[in-house]
This record gives structure tokens, sequence and C-alpha cells, in this order.
């Protein structure tokens, strides 16, 4: 019986994995996982696979019909064994959906937050209005130009996911999102401190948040400059439900 179904786990194999990748692109669930710039290589994919499950499945009636005996060759694992890992982990893909990157991952990879700087104010001008500007929007603007004193009292709306810090006061959190450059193995954390009126122990971790306020510098340490940041002073928080297309791609 086994000998029977060890041909049909390739073809098996083939159309789960398919199955997956199609059901990953049509349900959405692909911006969780890889660049969209790949979008259409993994639909191409999908496609090509149910394609090839199809004739691979038509391939062993046909051989079954003529009795035709499929050469023996050395194998390192027992028949099937291949097929079966493959189709066990394209079946799970099927069941358990991908997940959003949490804050615990941002504090294992460590979160790239707004540049401290030490230097002179100046004057500068982005096209952009501040409150049209999103939590990435902000982290250019600042890195094409880190000196916080040039952007204080400007409004800002932002969003993204609750993150803590032990190095910044308890009044303090970070809202942060990922930014994903190819697949969700090497996105990376941005974020921006954001400066609460209550213990940021009133907003958990993960949650996401809607915050409005004005851009103010704040100096985190009393003995020298370099550690003046770009905070966010919030005036309106609001939970939001996570988006479902929480990453920045870059």
């Amino acid at each position: 019986m086994l000998t029977y179904l060890y041909p049909w786990l390739d073809a098996i194999a083939l159309l789960a994995w398919g199955s997956l990748l199609l059901k990953y692109a049509l349900t959405g669930q692909l911006k969780l996982l890889i660049h969209p710039n790949y979008f259409g290589l993994v639909l191409a994919s999908s496609i090509l696979l149910l394609i090839l499950g199809i004739i691979a499945a038509i391939l062993i009636l046909i051989n079954r019909r003529k009795k035709t005996k499929i050469n023996q060759h050395i194998i390192l694992f027992p028949p099937g064994f291949s097929s079966s890992l493959l189709l066990i982990v394209a079946i799970a893909g099927l069941i358990i959906p991908p997940k959003v990157l949490t804050s615990q991952t941002a504090m294992q990879r460590g979160s790239s937050d707004i540049p401290l700087t030490n230097s002179q104010p100046q004057a500068f001008r982005t096209a952009t209005k501040p409150e049209s500007r999103s939590l990435i929007d902000w982290i250019r603007t600042i890195n094409a130009y880190p000196e916080p004193d040039a952007y204080q009292g400007q409004p800002a709306k932002i969003s993204g996911f609750v993150l803590y810090k032990n190095e910044l006061p308890d009044n303090y959190l970070v809202l942060s999102r990922f930014v994903i450059t190819c697949c969700a193995i090497d996105a990376y954390p941005i974020g921006i401190p954001v400066k609460l009126e209550t213990s940021r122990n009133n907003y958990p971790l993960d949650t996401w948040l809607e915050i409005k306020g004005k851009m103010m510098t704040e100096t985190f340490s009393e003995t020298t400059e370099k550690n003046r940041s770009l905070v966010l002073a919030a005036e309106s928080i609001t939970e939001i439900p996570t988006p479902s297309d929480p990453y920045n791609y870059k």
C-alpha cells in the first residue's frame, strides 16, 4: 500500500506548495513575508507548481495504466521522506497563518531610532507637510538632516506598535514599525520616542497606536548634548487595530 502511495507524494507536495503560495498571494498575507517587488514572482511560482503537480499526477495515472515500472536508484532517505517533509511543511503553512513581527523581535534585532545629535540648528525645509509624514517619512527626514531643533514644534501624526526601552524614563515609549528590504527575515525595526503624560505601562507592548502631537527636542543625559534627540510629545493617543499592511518597505 505504501509503495503505491510513494509516487503520489511528489505530486501532492507540488500541489500543496502551489496552493500555499497562491493562498498567500490572494489573501494578501505575502505582505507579512516578503517585499512587494517579489509578489509577481511568487504568484508565477504558485501557478507553475500547480501545473507541475497536475502533470505529475497525470503521469502517475498513465504509468499505472501501462503498469510501467519506476527505475530504482540509490537514495539516502527512506522512500517518500523528502516529499512527505515538504508536504507537512506546506500543510502547516496552510493551517497556521503568518504572524506580524512583534516587540520581542524588535528588541532582539535592535531598534533603529532617529539619530542623536550635537550639531548646531540650521534652517531646513522639506516638501512634505509634517502632519502628512508617516513614521518612516520622519525617520528618512531626520536621517537626511539630523538636527532635532529643526523640527521643534512641528505637528505629527504617526502610527506603530508599542516598544519599551529600559534606558528611557517611565513616561516614554517608542512607536515602532518594521522595514523590509527583501523578506521578513531581514526586517529591521525603526522607531520614534514618544513622551507621555502618564506611565507607559498604560500602553501594553505590541499595542498599535495612532499618536498626534508635536515634535520637540529632549535631552536624555545631563552631562553632554550628545544625547539630544527628537521626540514626539503626545497630545492625542488612539488605539488602532493591527494594520493589514503593518510593514514599511525599502
